[in-house]
């Protein structure tokens, strides 16, 4: 039902070539039908639509890639248009907002729908204001990839003092091991 309404929205502007129900039939439309965009949900069965993003870039296509999705989570905005996304585009947005996208991507730009953007911003403003200058220079250190004793030898701290930085750091960045808290503070702009 959903992709009917979606394919009504779209006839006016666009020719759809073809509907996928799953990941691998995705592929497979794209490979044989070769579109001038994709349109896709990141939930879908047999591989979502970050794996097909991947797999279609791995590959070196690089046709203008949109996702149209109910994720209003701004790290995962942010993971598919590192992953190589031209848009992202809430479902719940109005479908002006989706036809100005496709048409934007289509023109060579990208597009983030808005409030995920705000969204984005505020959490990085309010992630950084909780960390200590001191907080910020072990970060900075941690995401260099230096270990906790040559910051600590760098800095005239202790090994132990560094650590608890570290995990500070990991608690109000909401993260679990060293990668994630690299990872992490790189999409928040924490890294510099």
């Amino acid at each position: 039902m959903v992709a009917e309404g979606i394919e009504r929205l779209l006839d006016d502007d666009f020719e759809l070539v073809a509907l996928a129900q799953d990941g691998r039939s995705l592929l497979d439309i794209i490979e044989r039908e070769n579109p001038d965009l994709i349109l896709s949900d990141i939930n879908m069965p047999g591989g979502n639509g970050l794996e097909v993003l991947k797999t279609l870039r791995a590959r070196g296509d690089s046709t203008p890639f949109v996702f149209l999705t109910m994720h209003a989570e701004p790290a995962l905005a942010a993971s598919a248009m590192r992953s190589g996304a031209n848009g992202y585009v809430l479902k719940v947005s109005a479908g002006d907002e989706l036809l100005s996208a496709l048409r934007q991507v289509l023109a060579g730009g990208t597009y983030v729908t808005p409030s995920l953007g705000a969204r984005y911003l505020r959490g990085r403003m309010a992630d950084l204001h909780e960390l200590t200058p001191k907080q910020r220079e072990v970060l900075r250190l941690v995401g260099s990839g230096l270990r906790s004793k040559q910051i600590a030898a760098q800095l005239g701290l202790s090994v132990r003092t560094v650590e608890a930085h570290k995990y500070t750091i990991m608690q109000i960045l909401d993260v679990h091991s060293t990668l994630e808290l690299v990872r992490r503070s790189e999409d928040l702009g924490l890294l510099f």
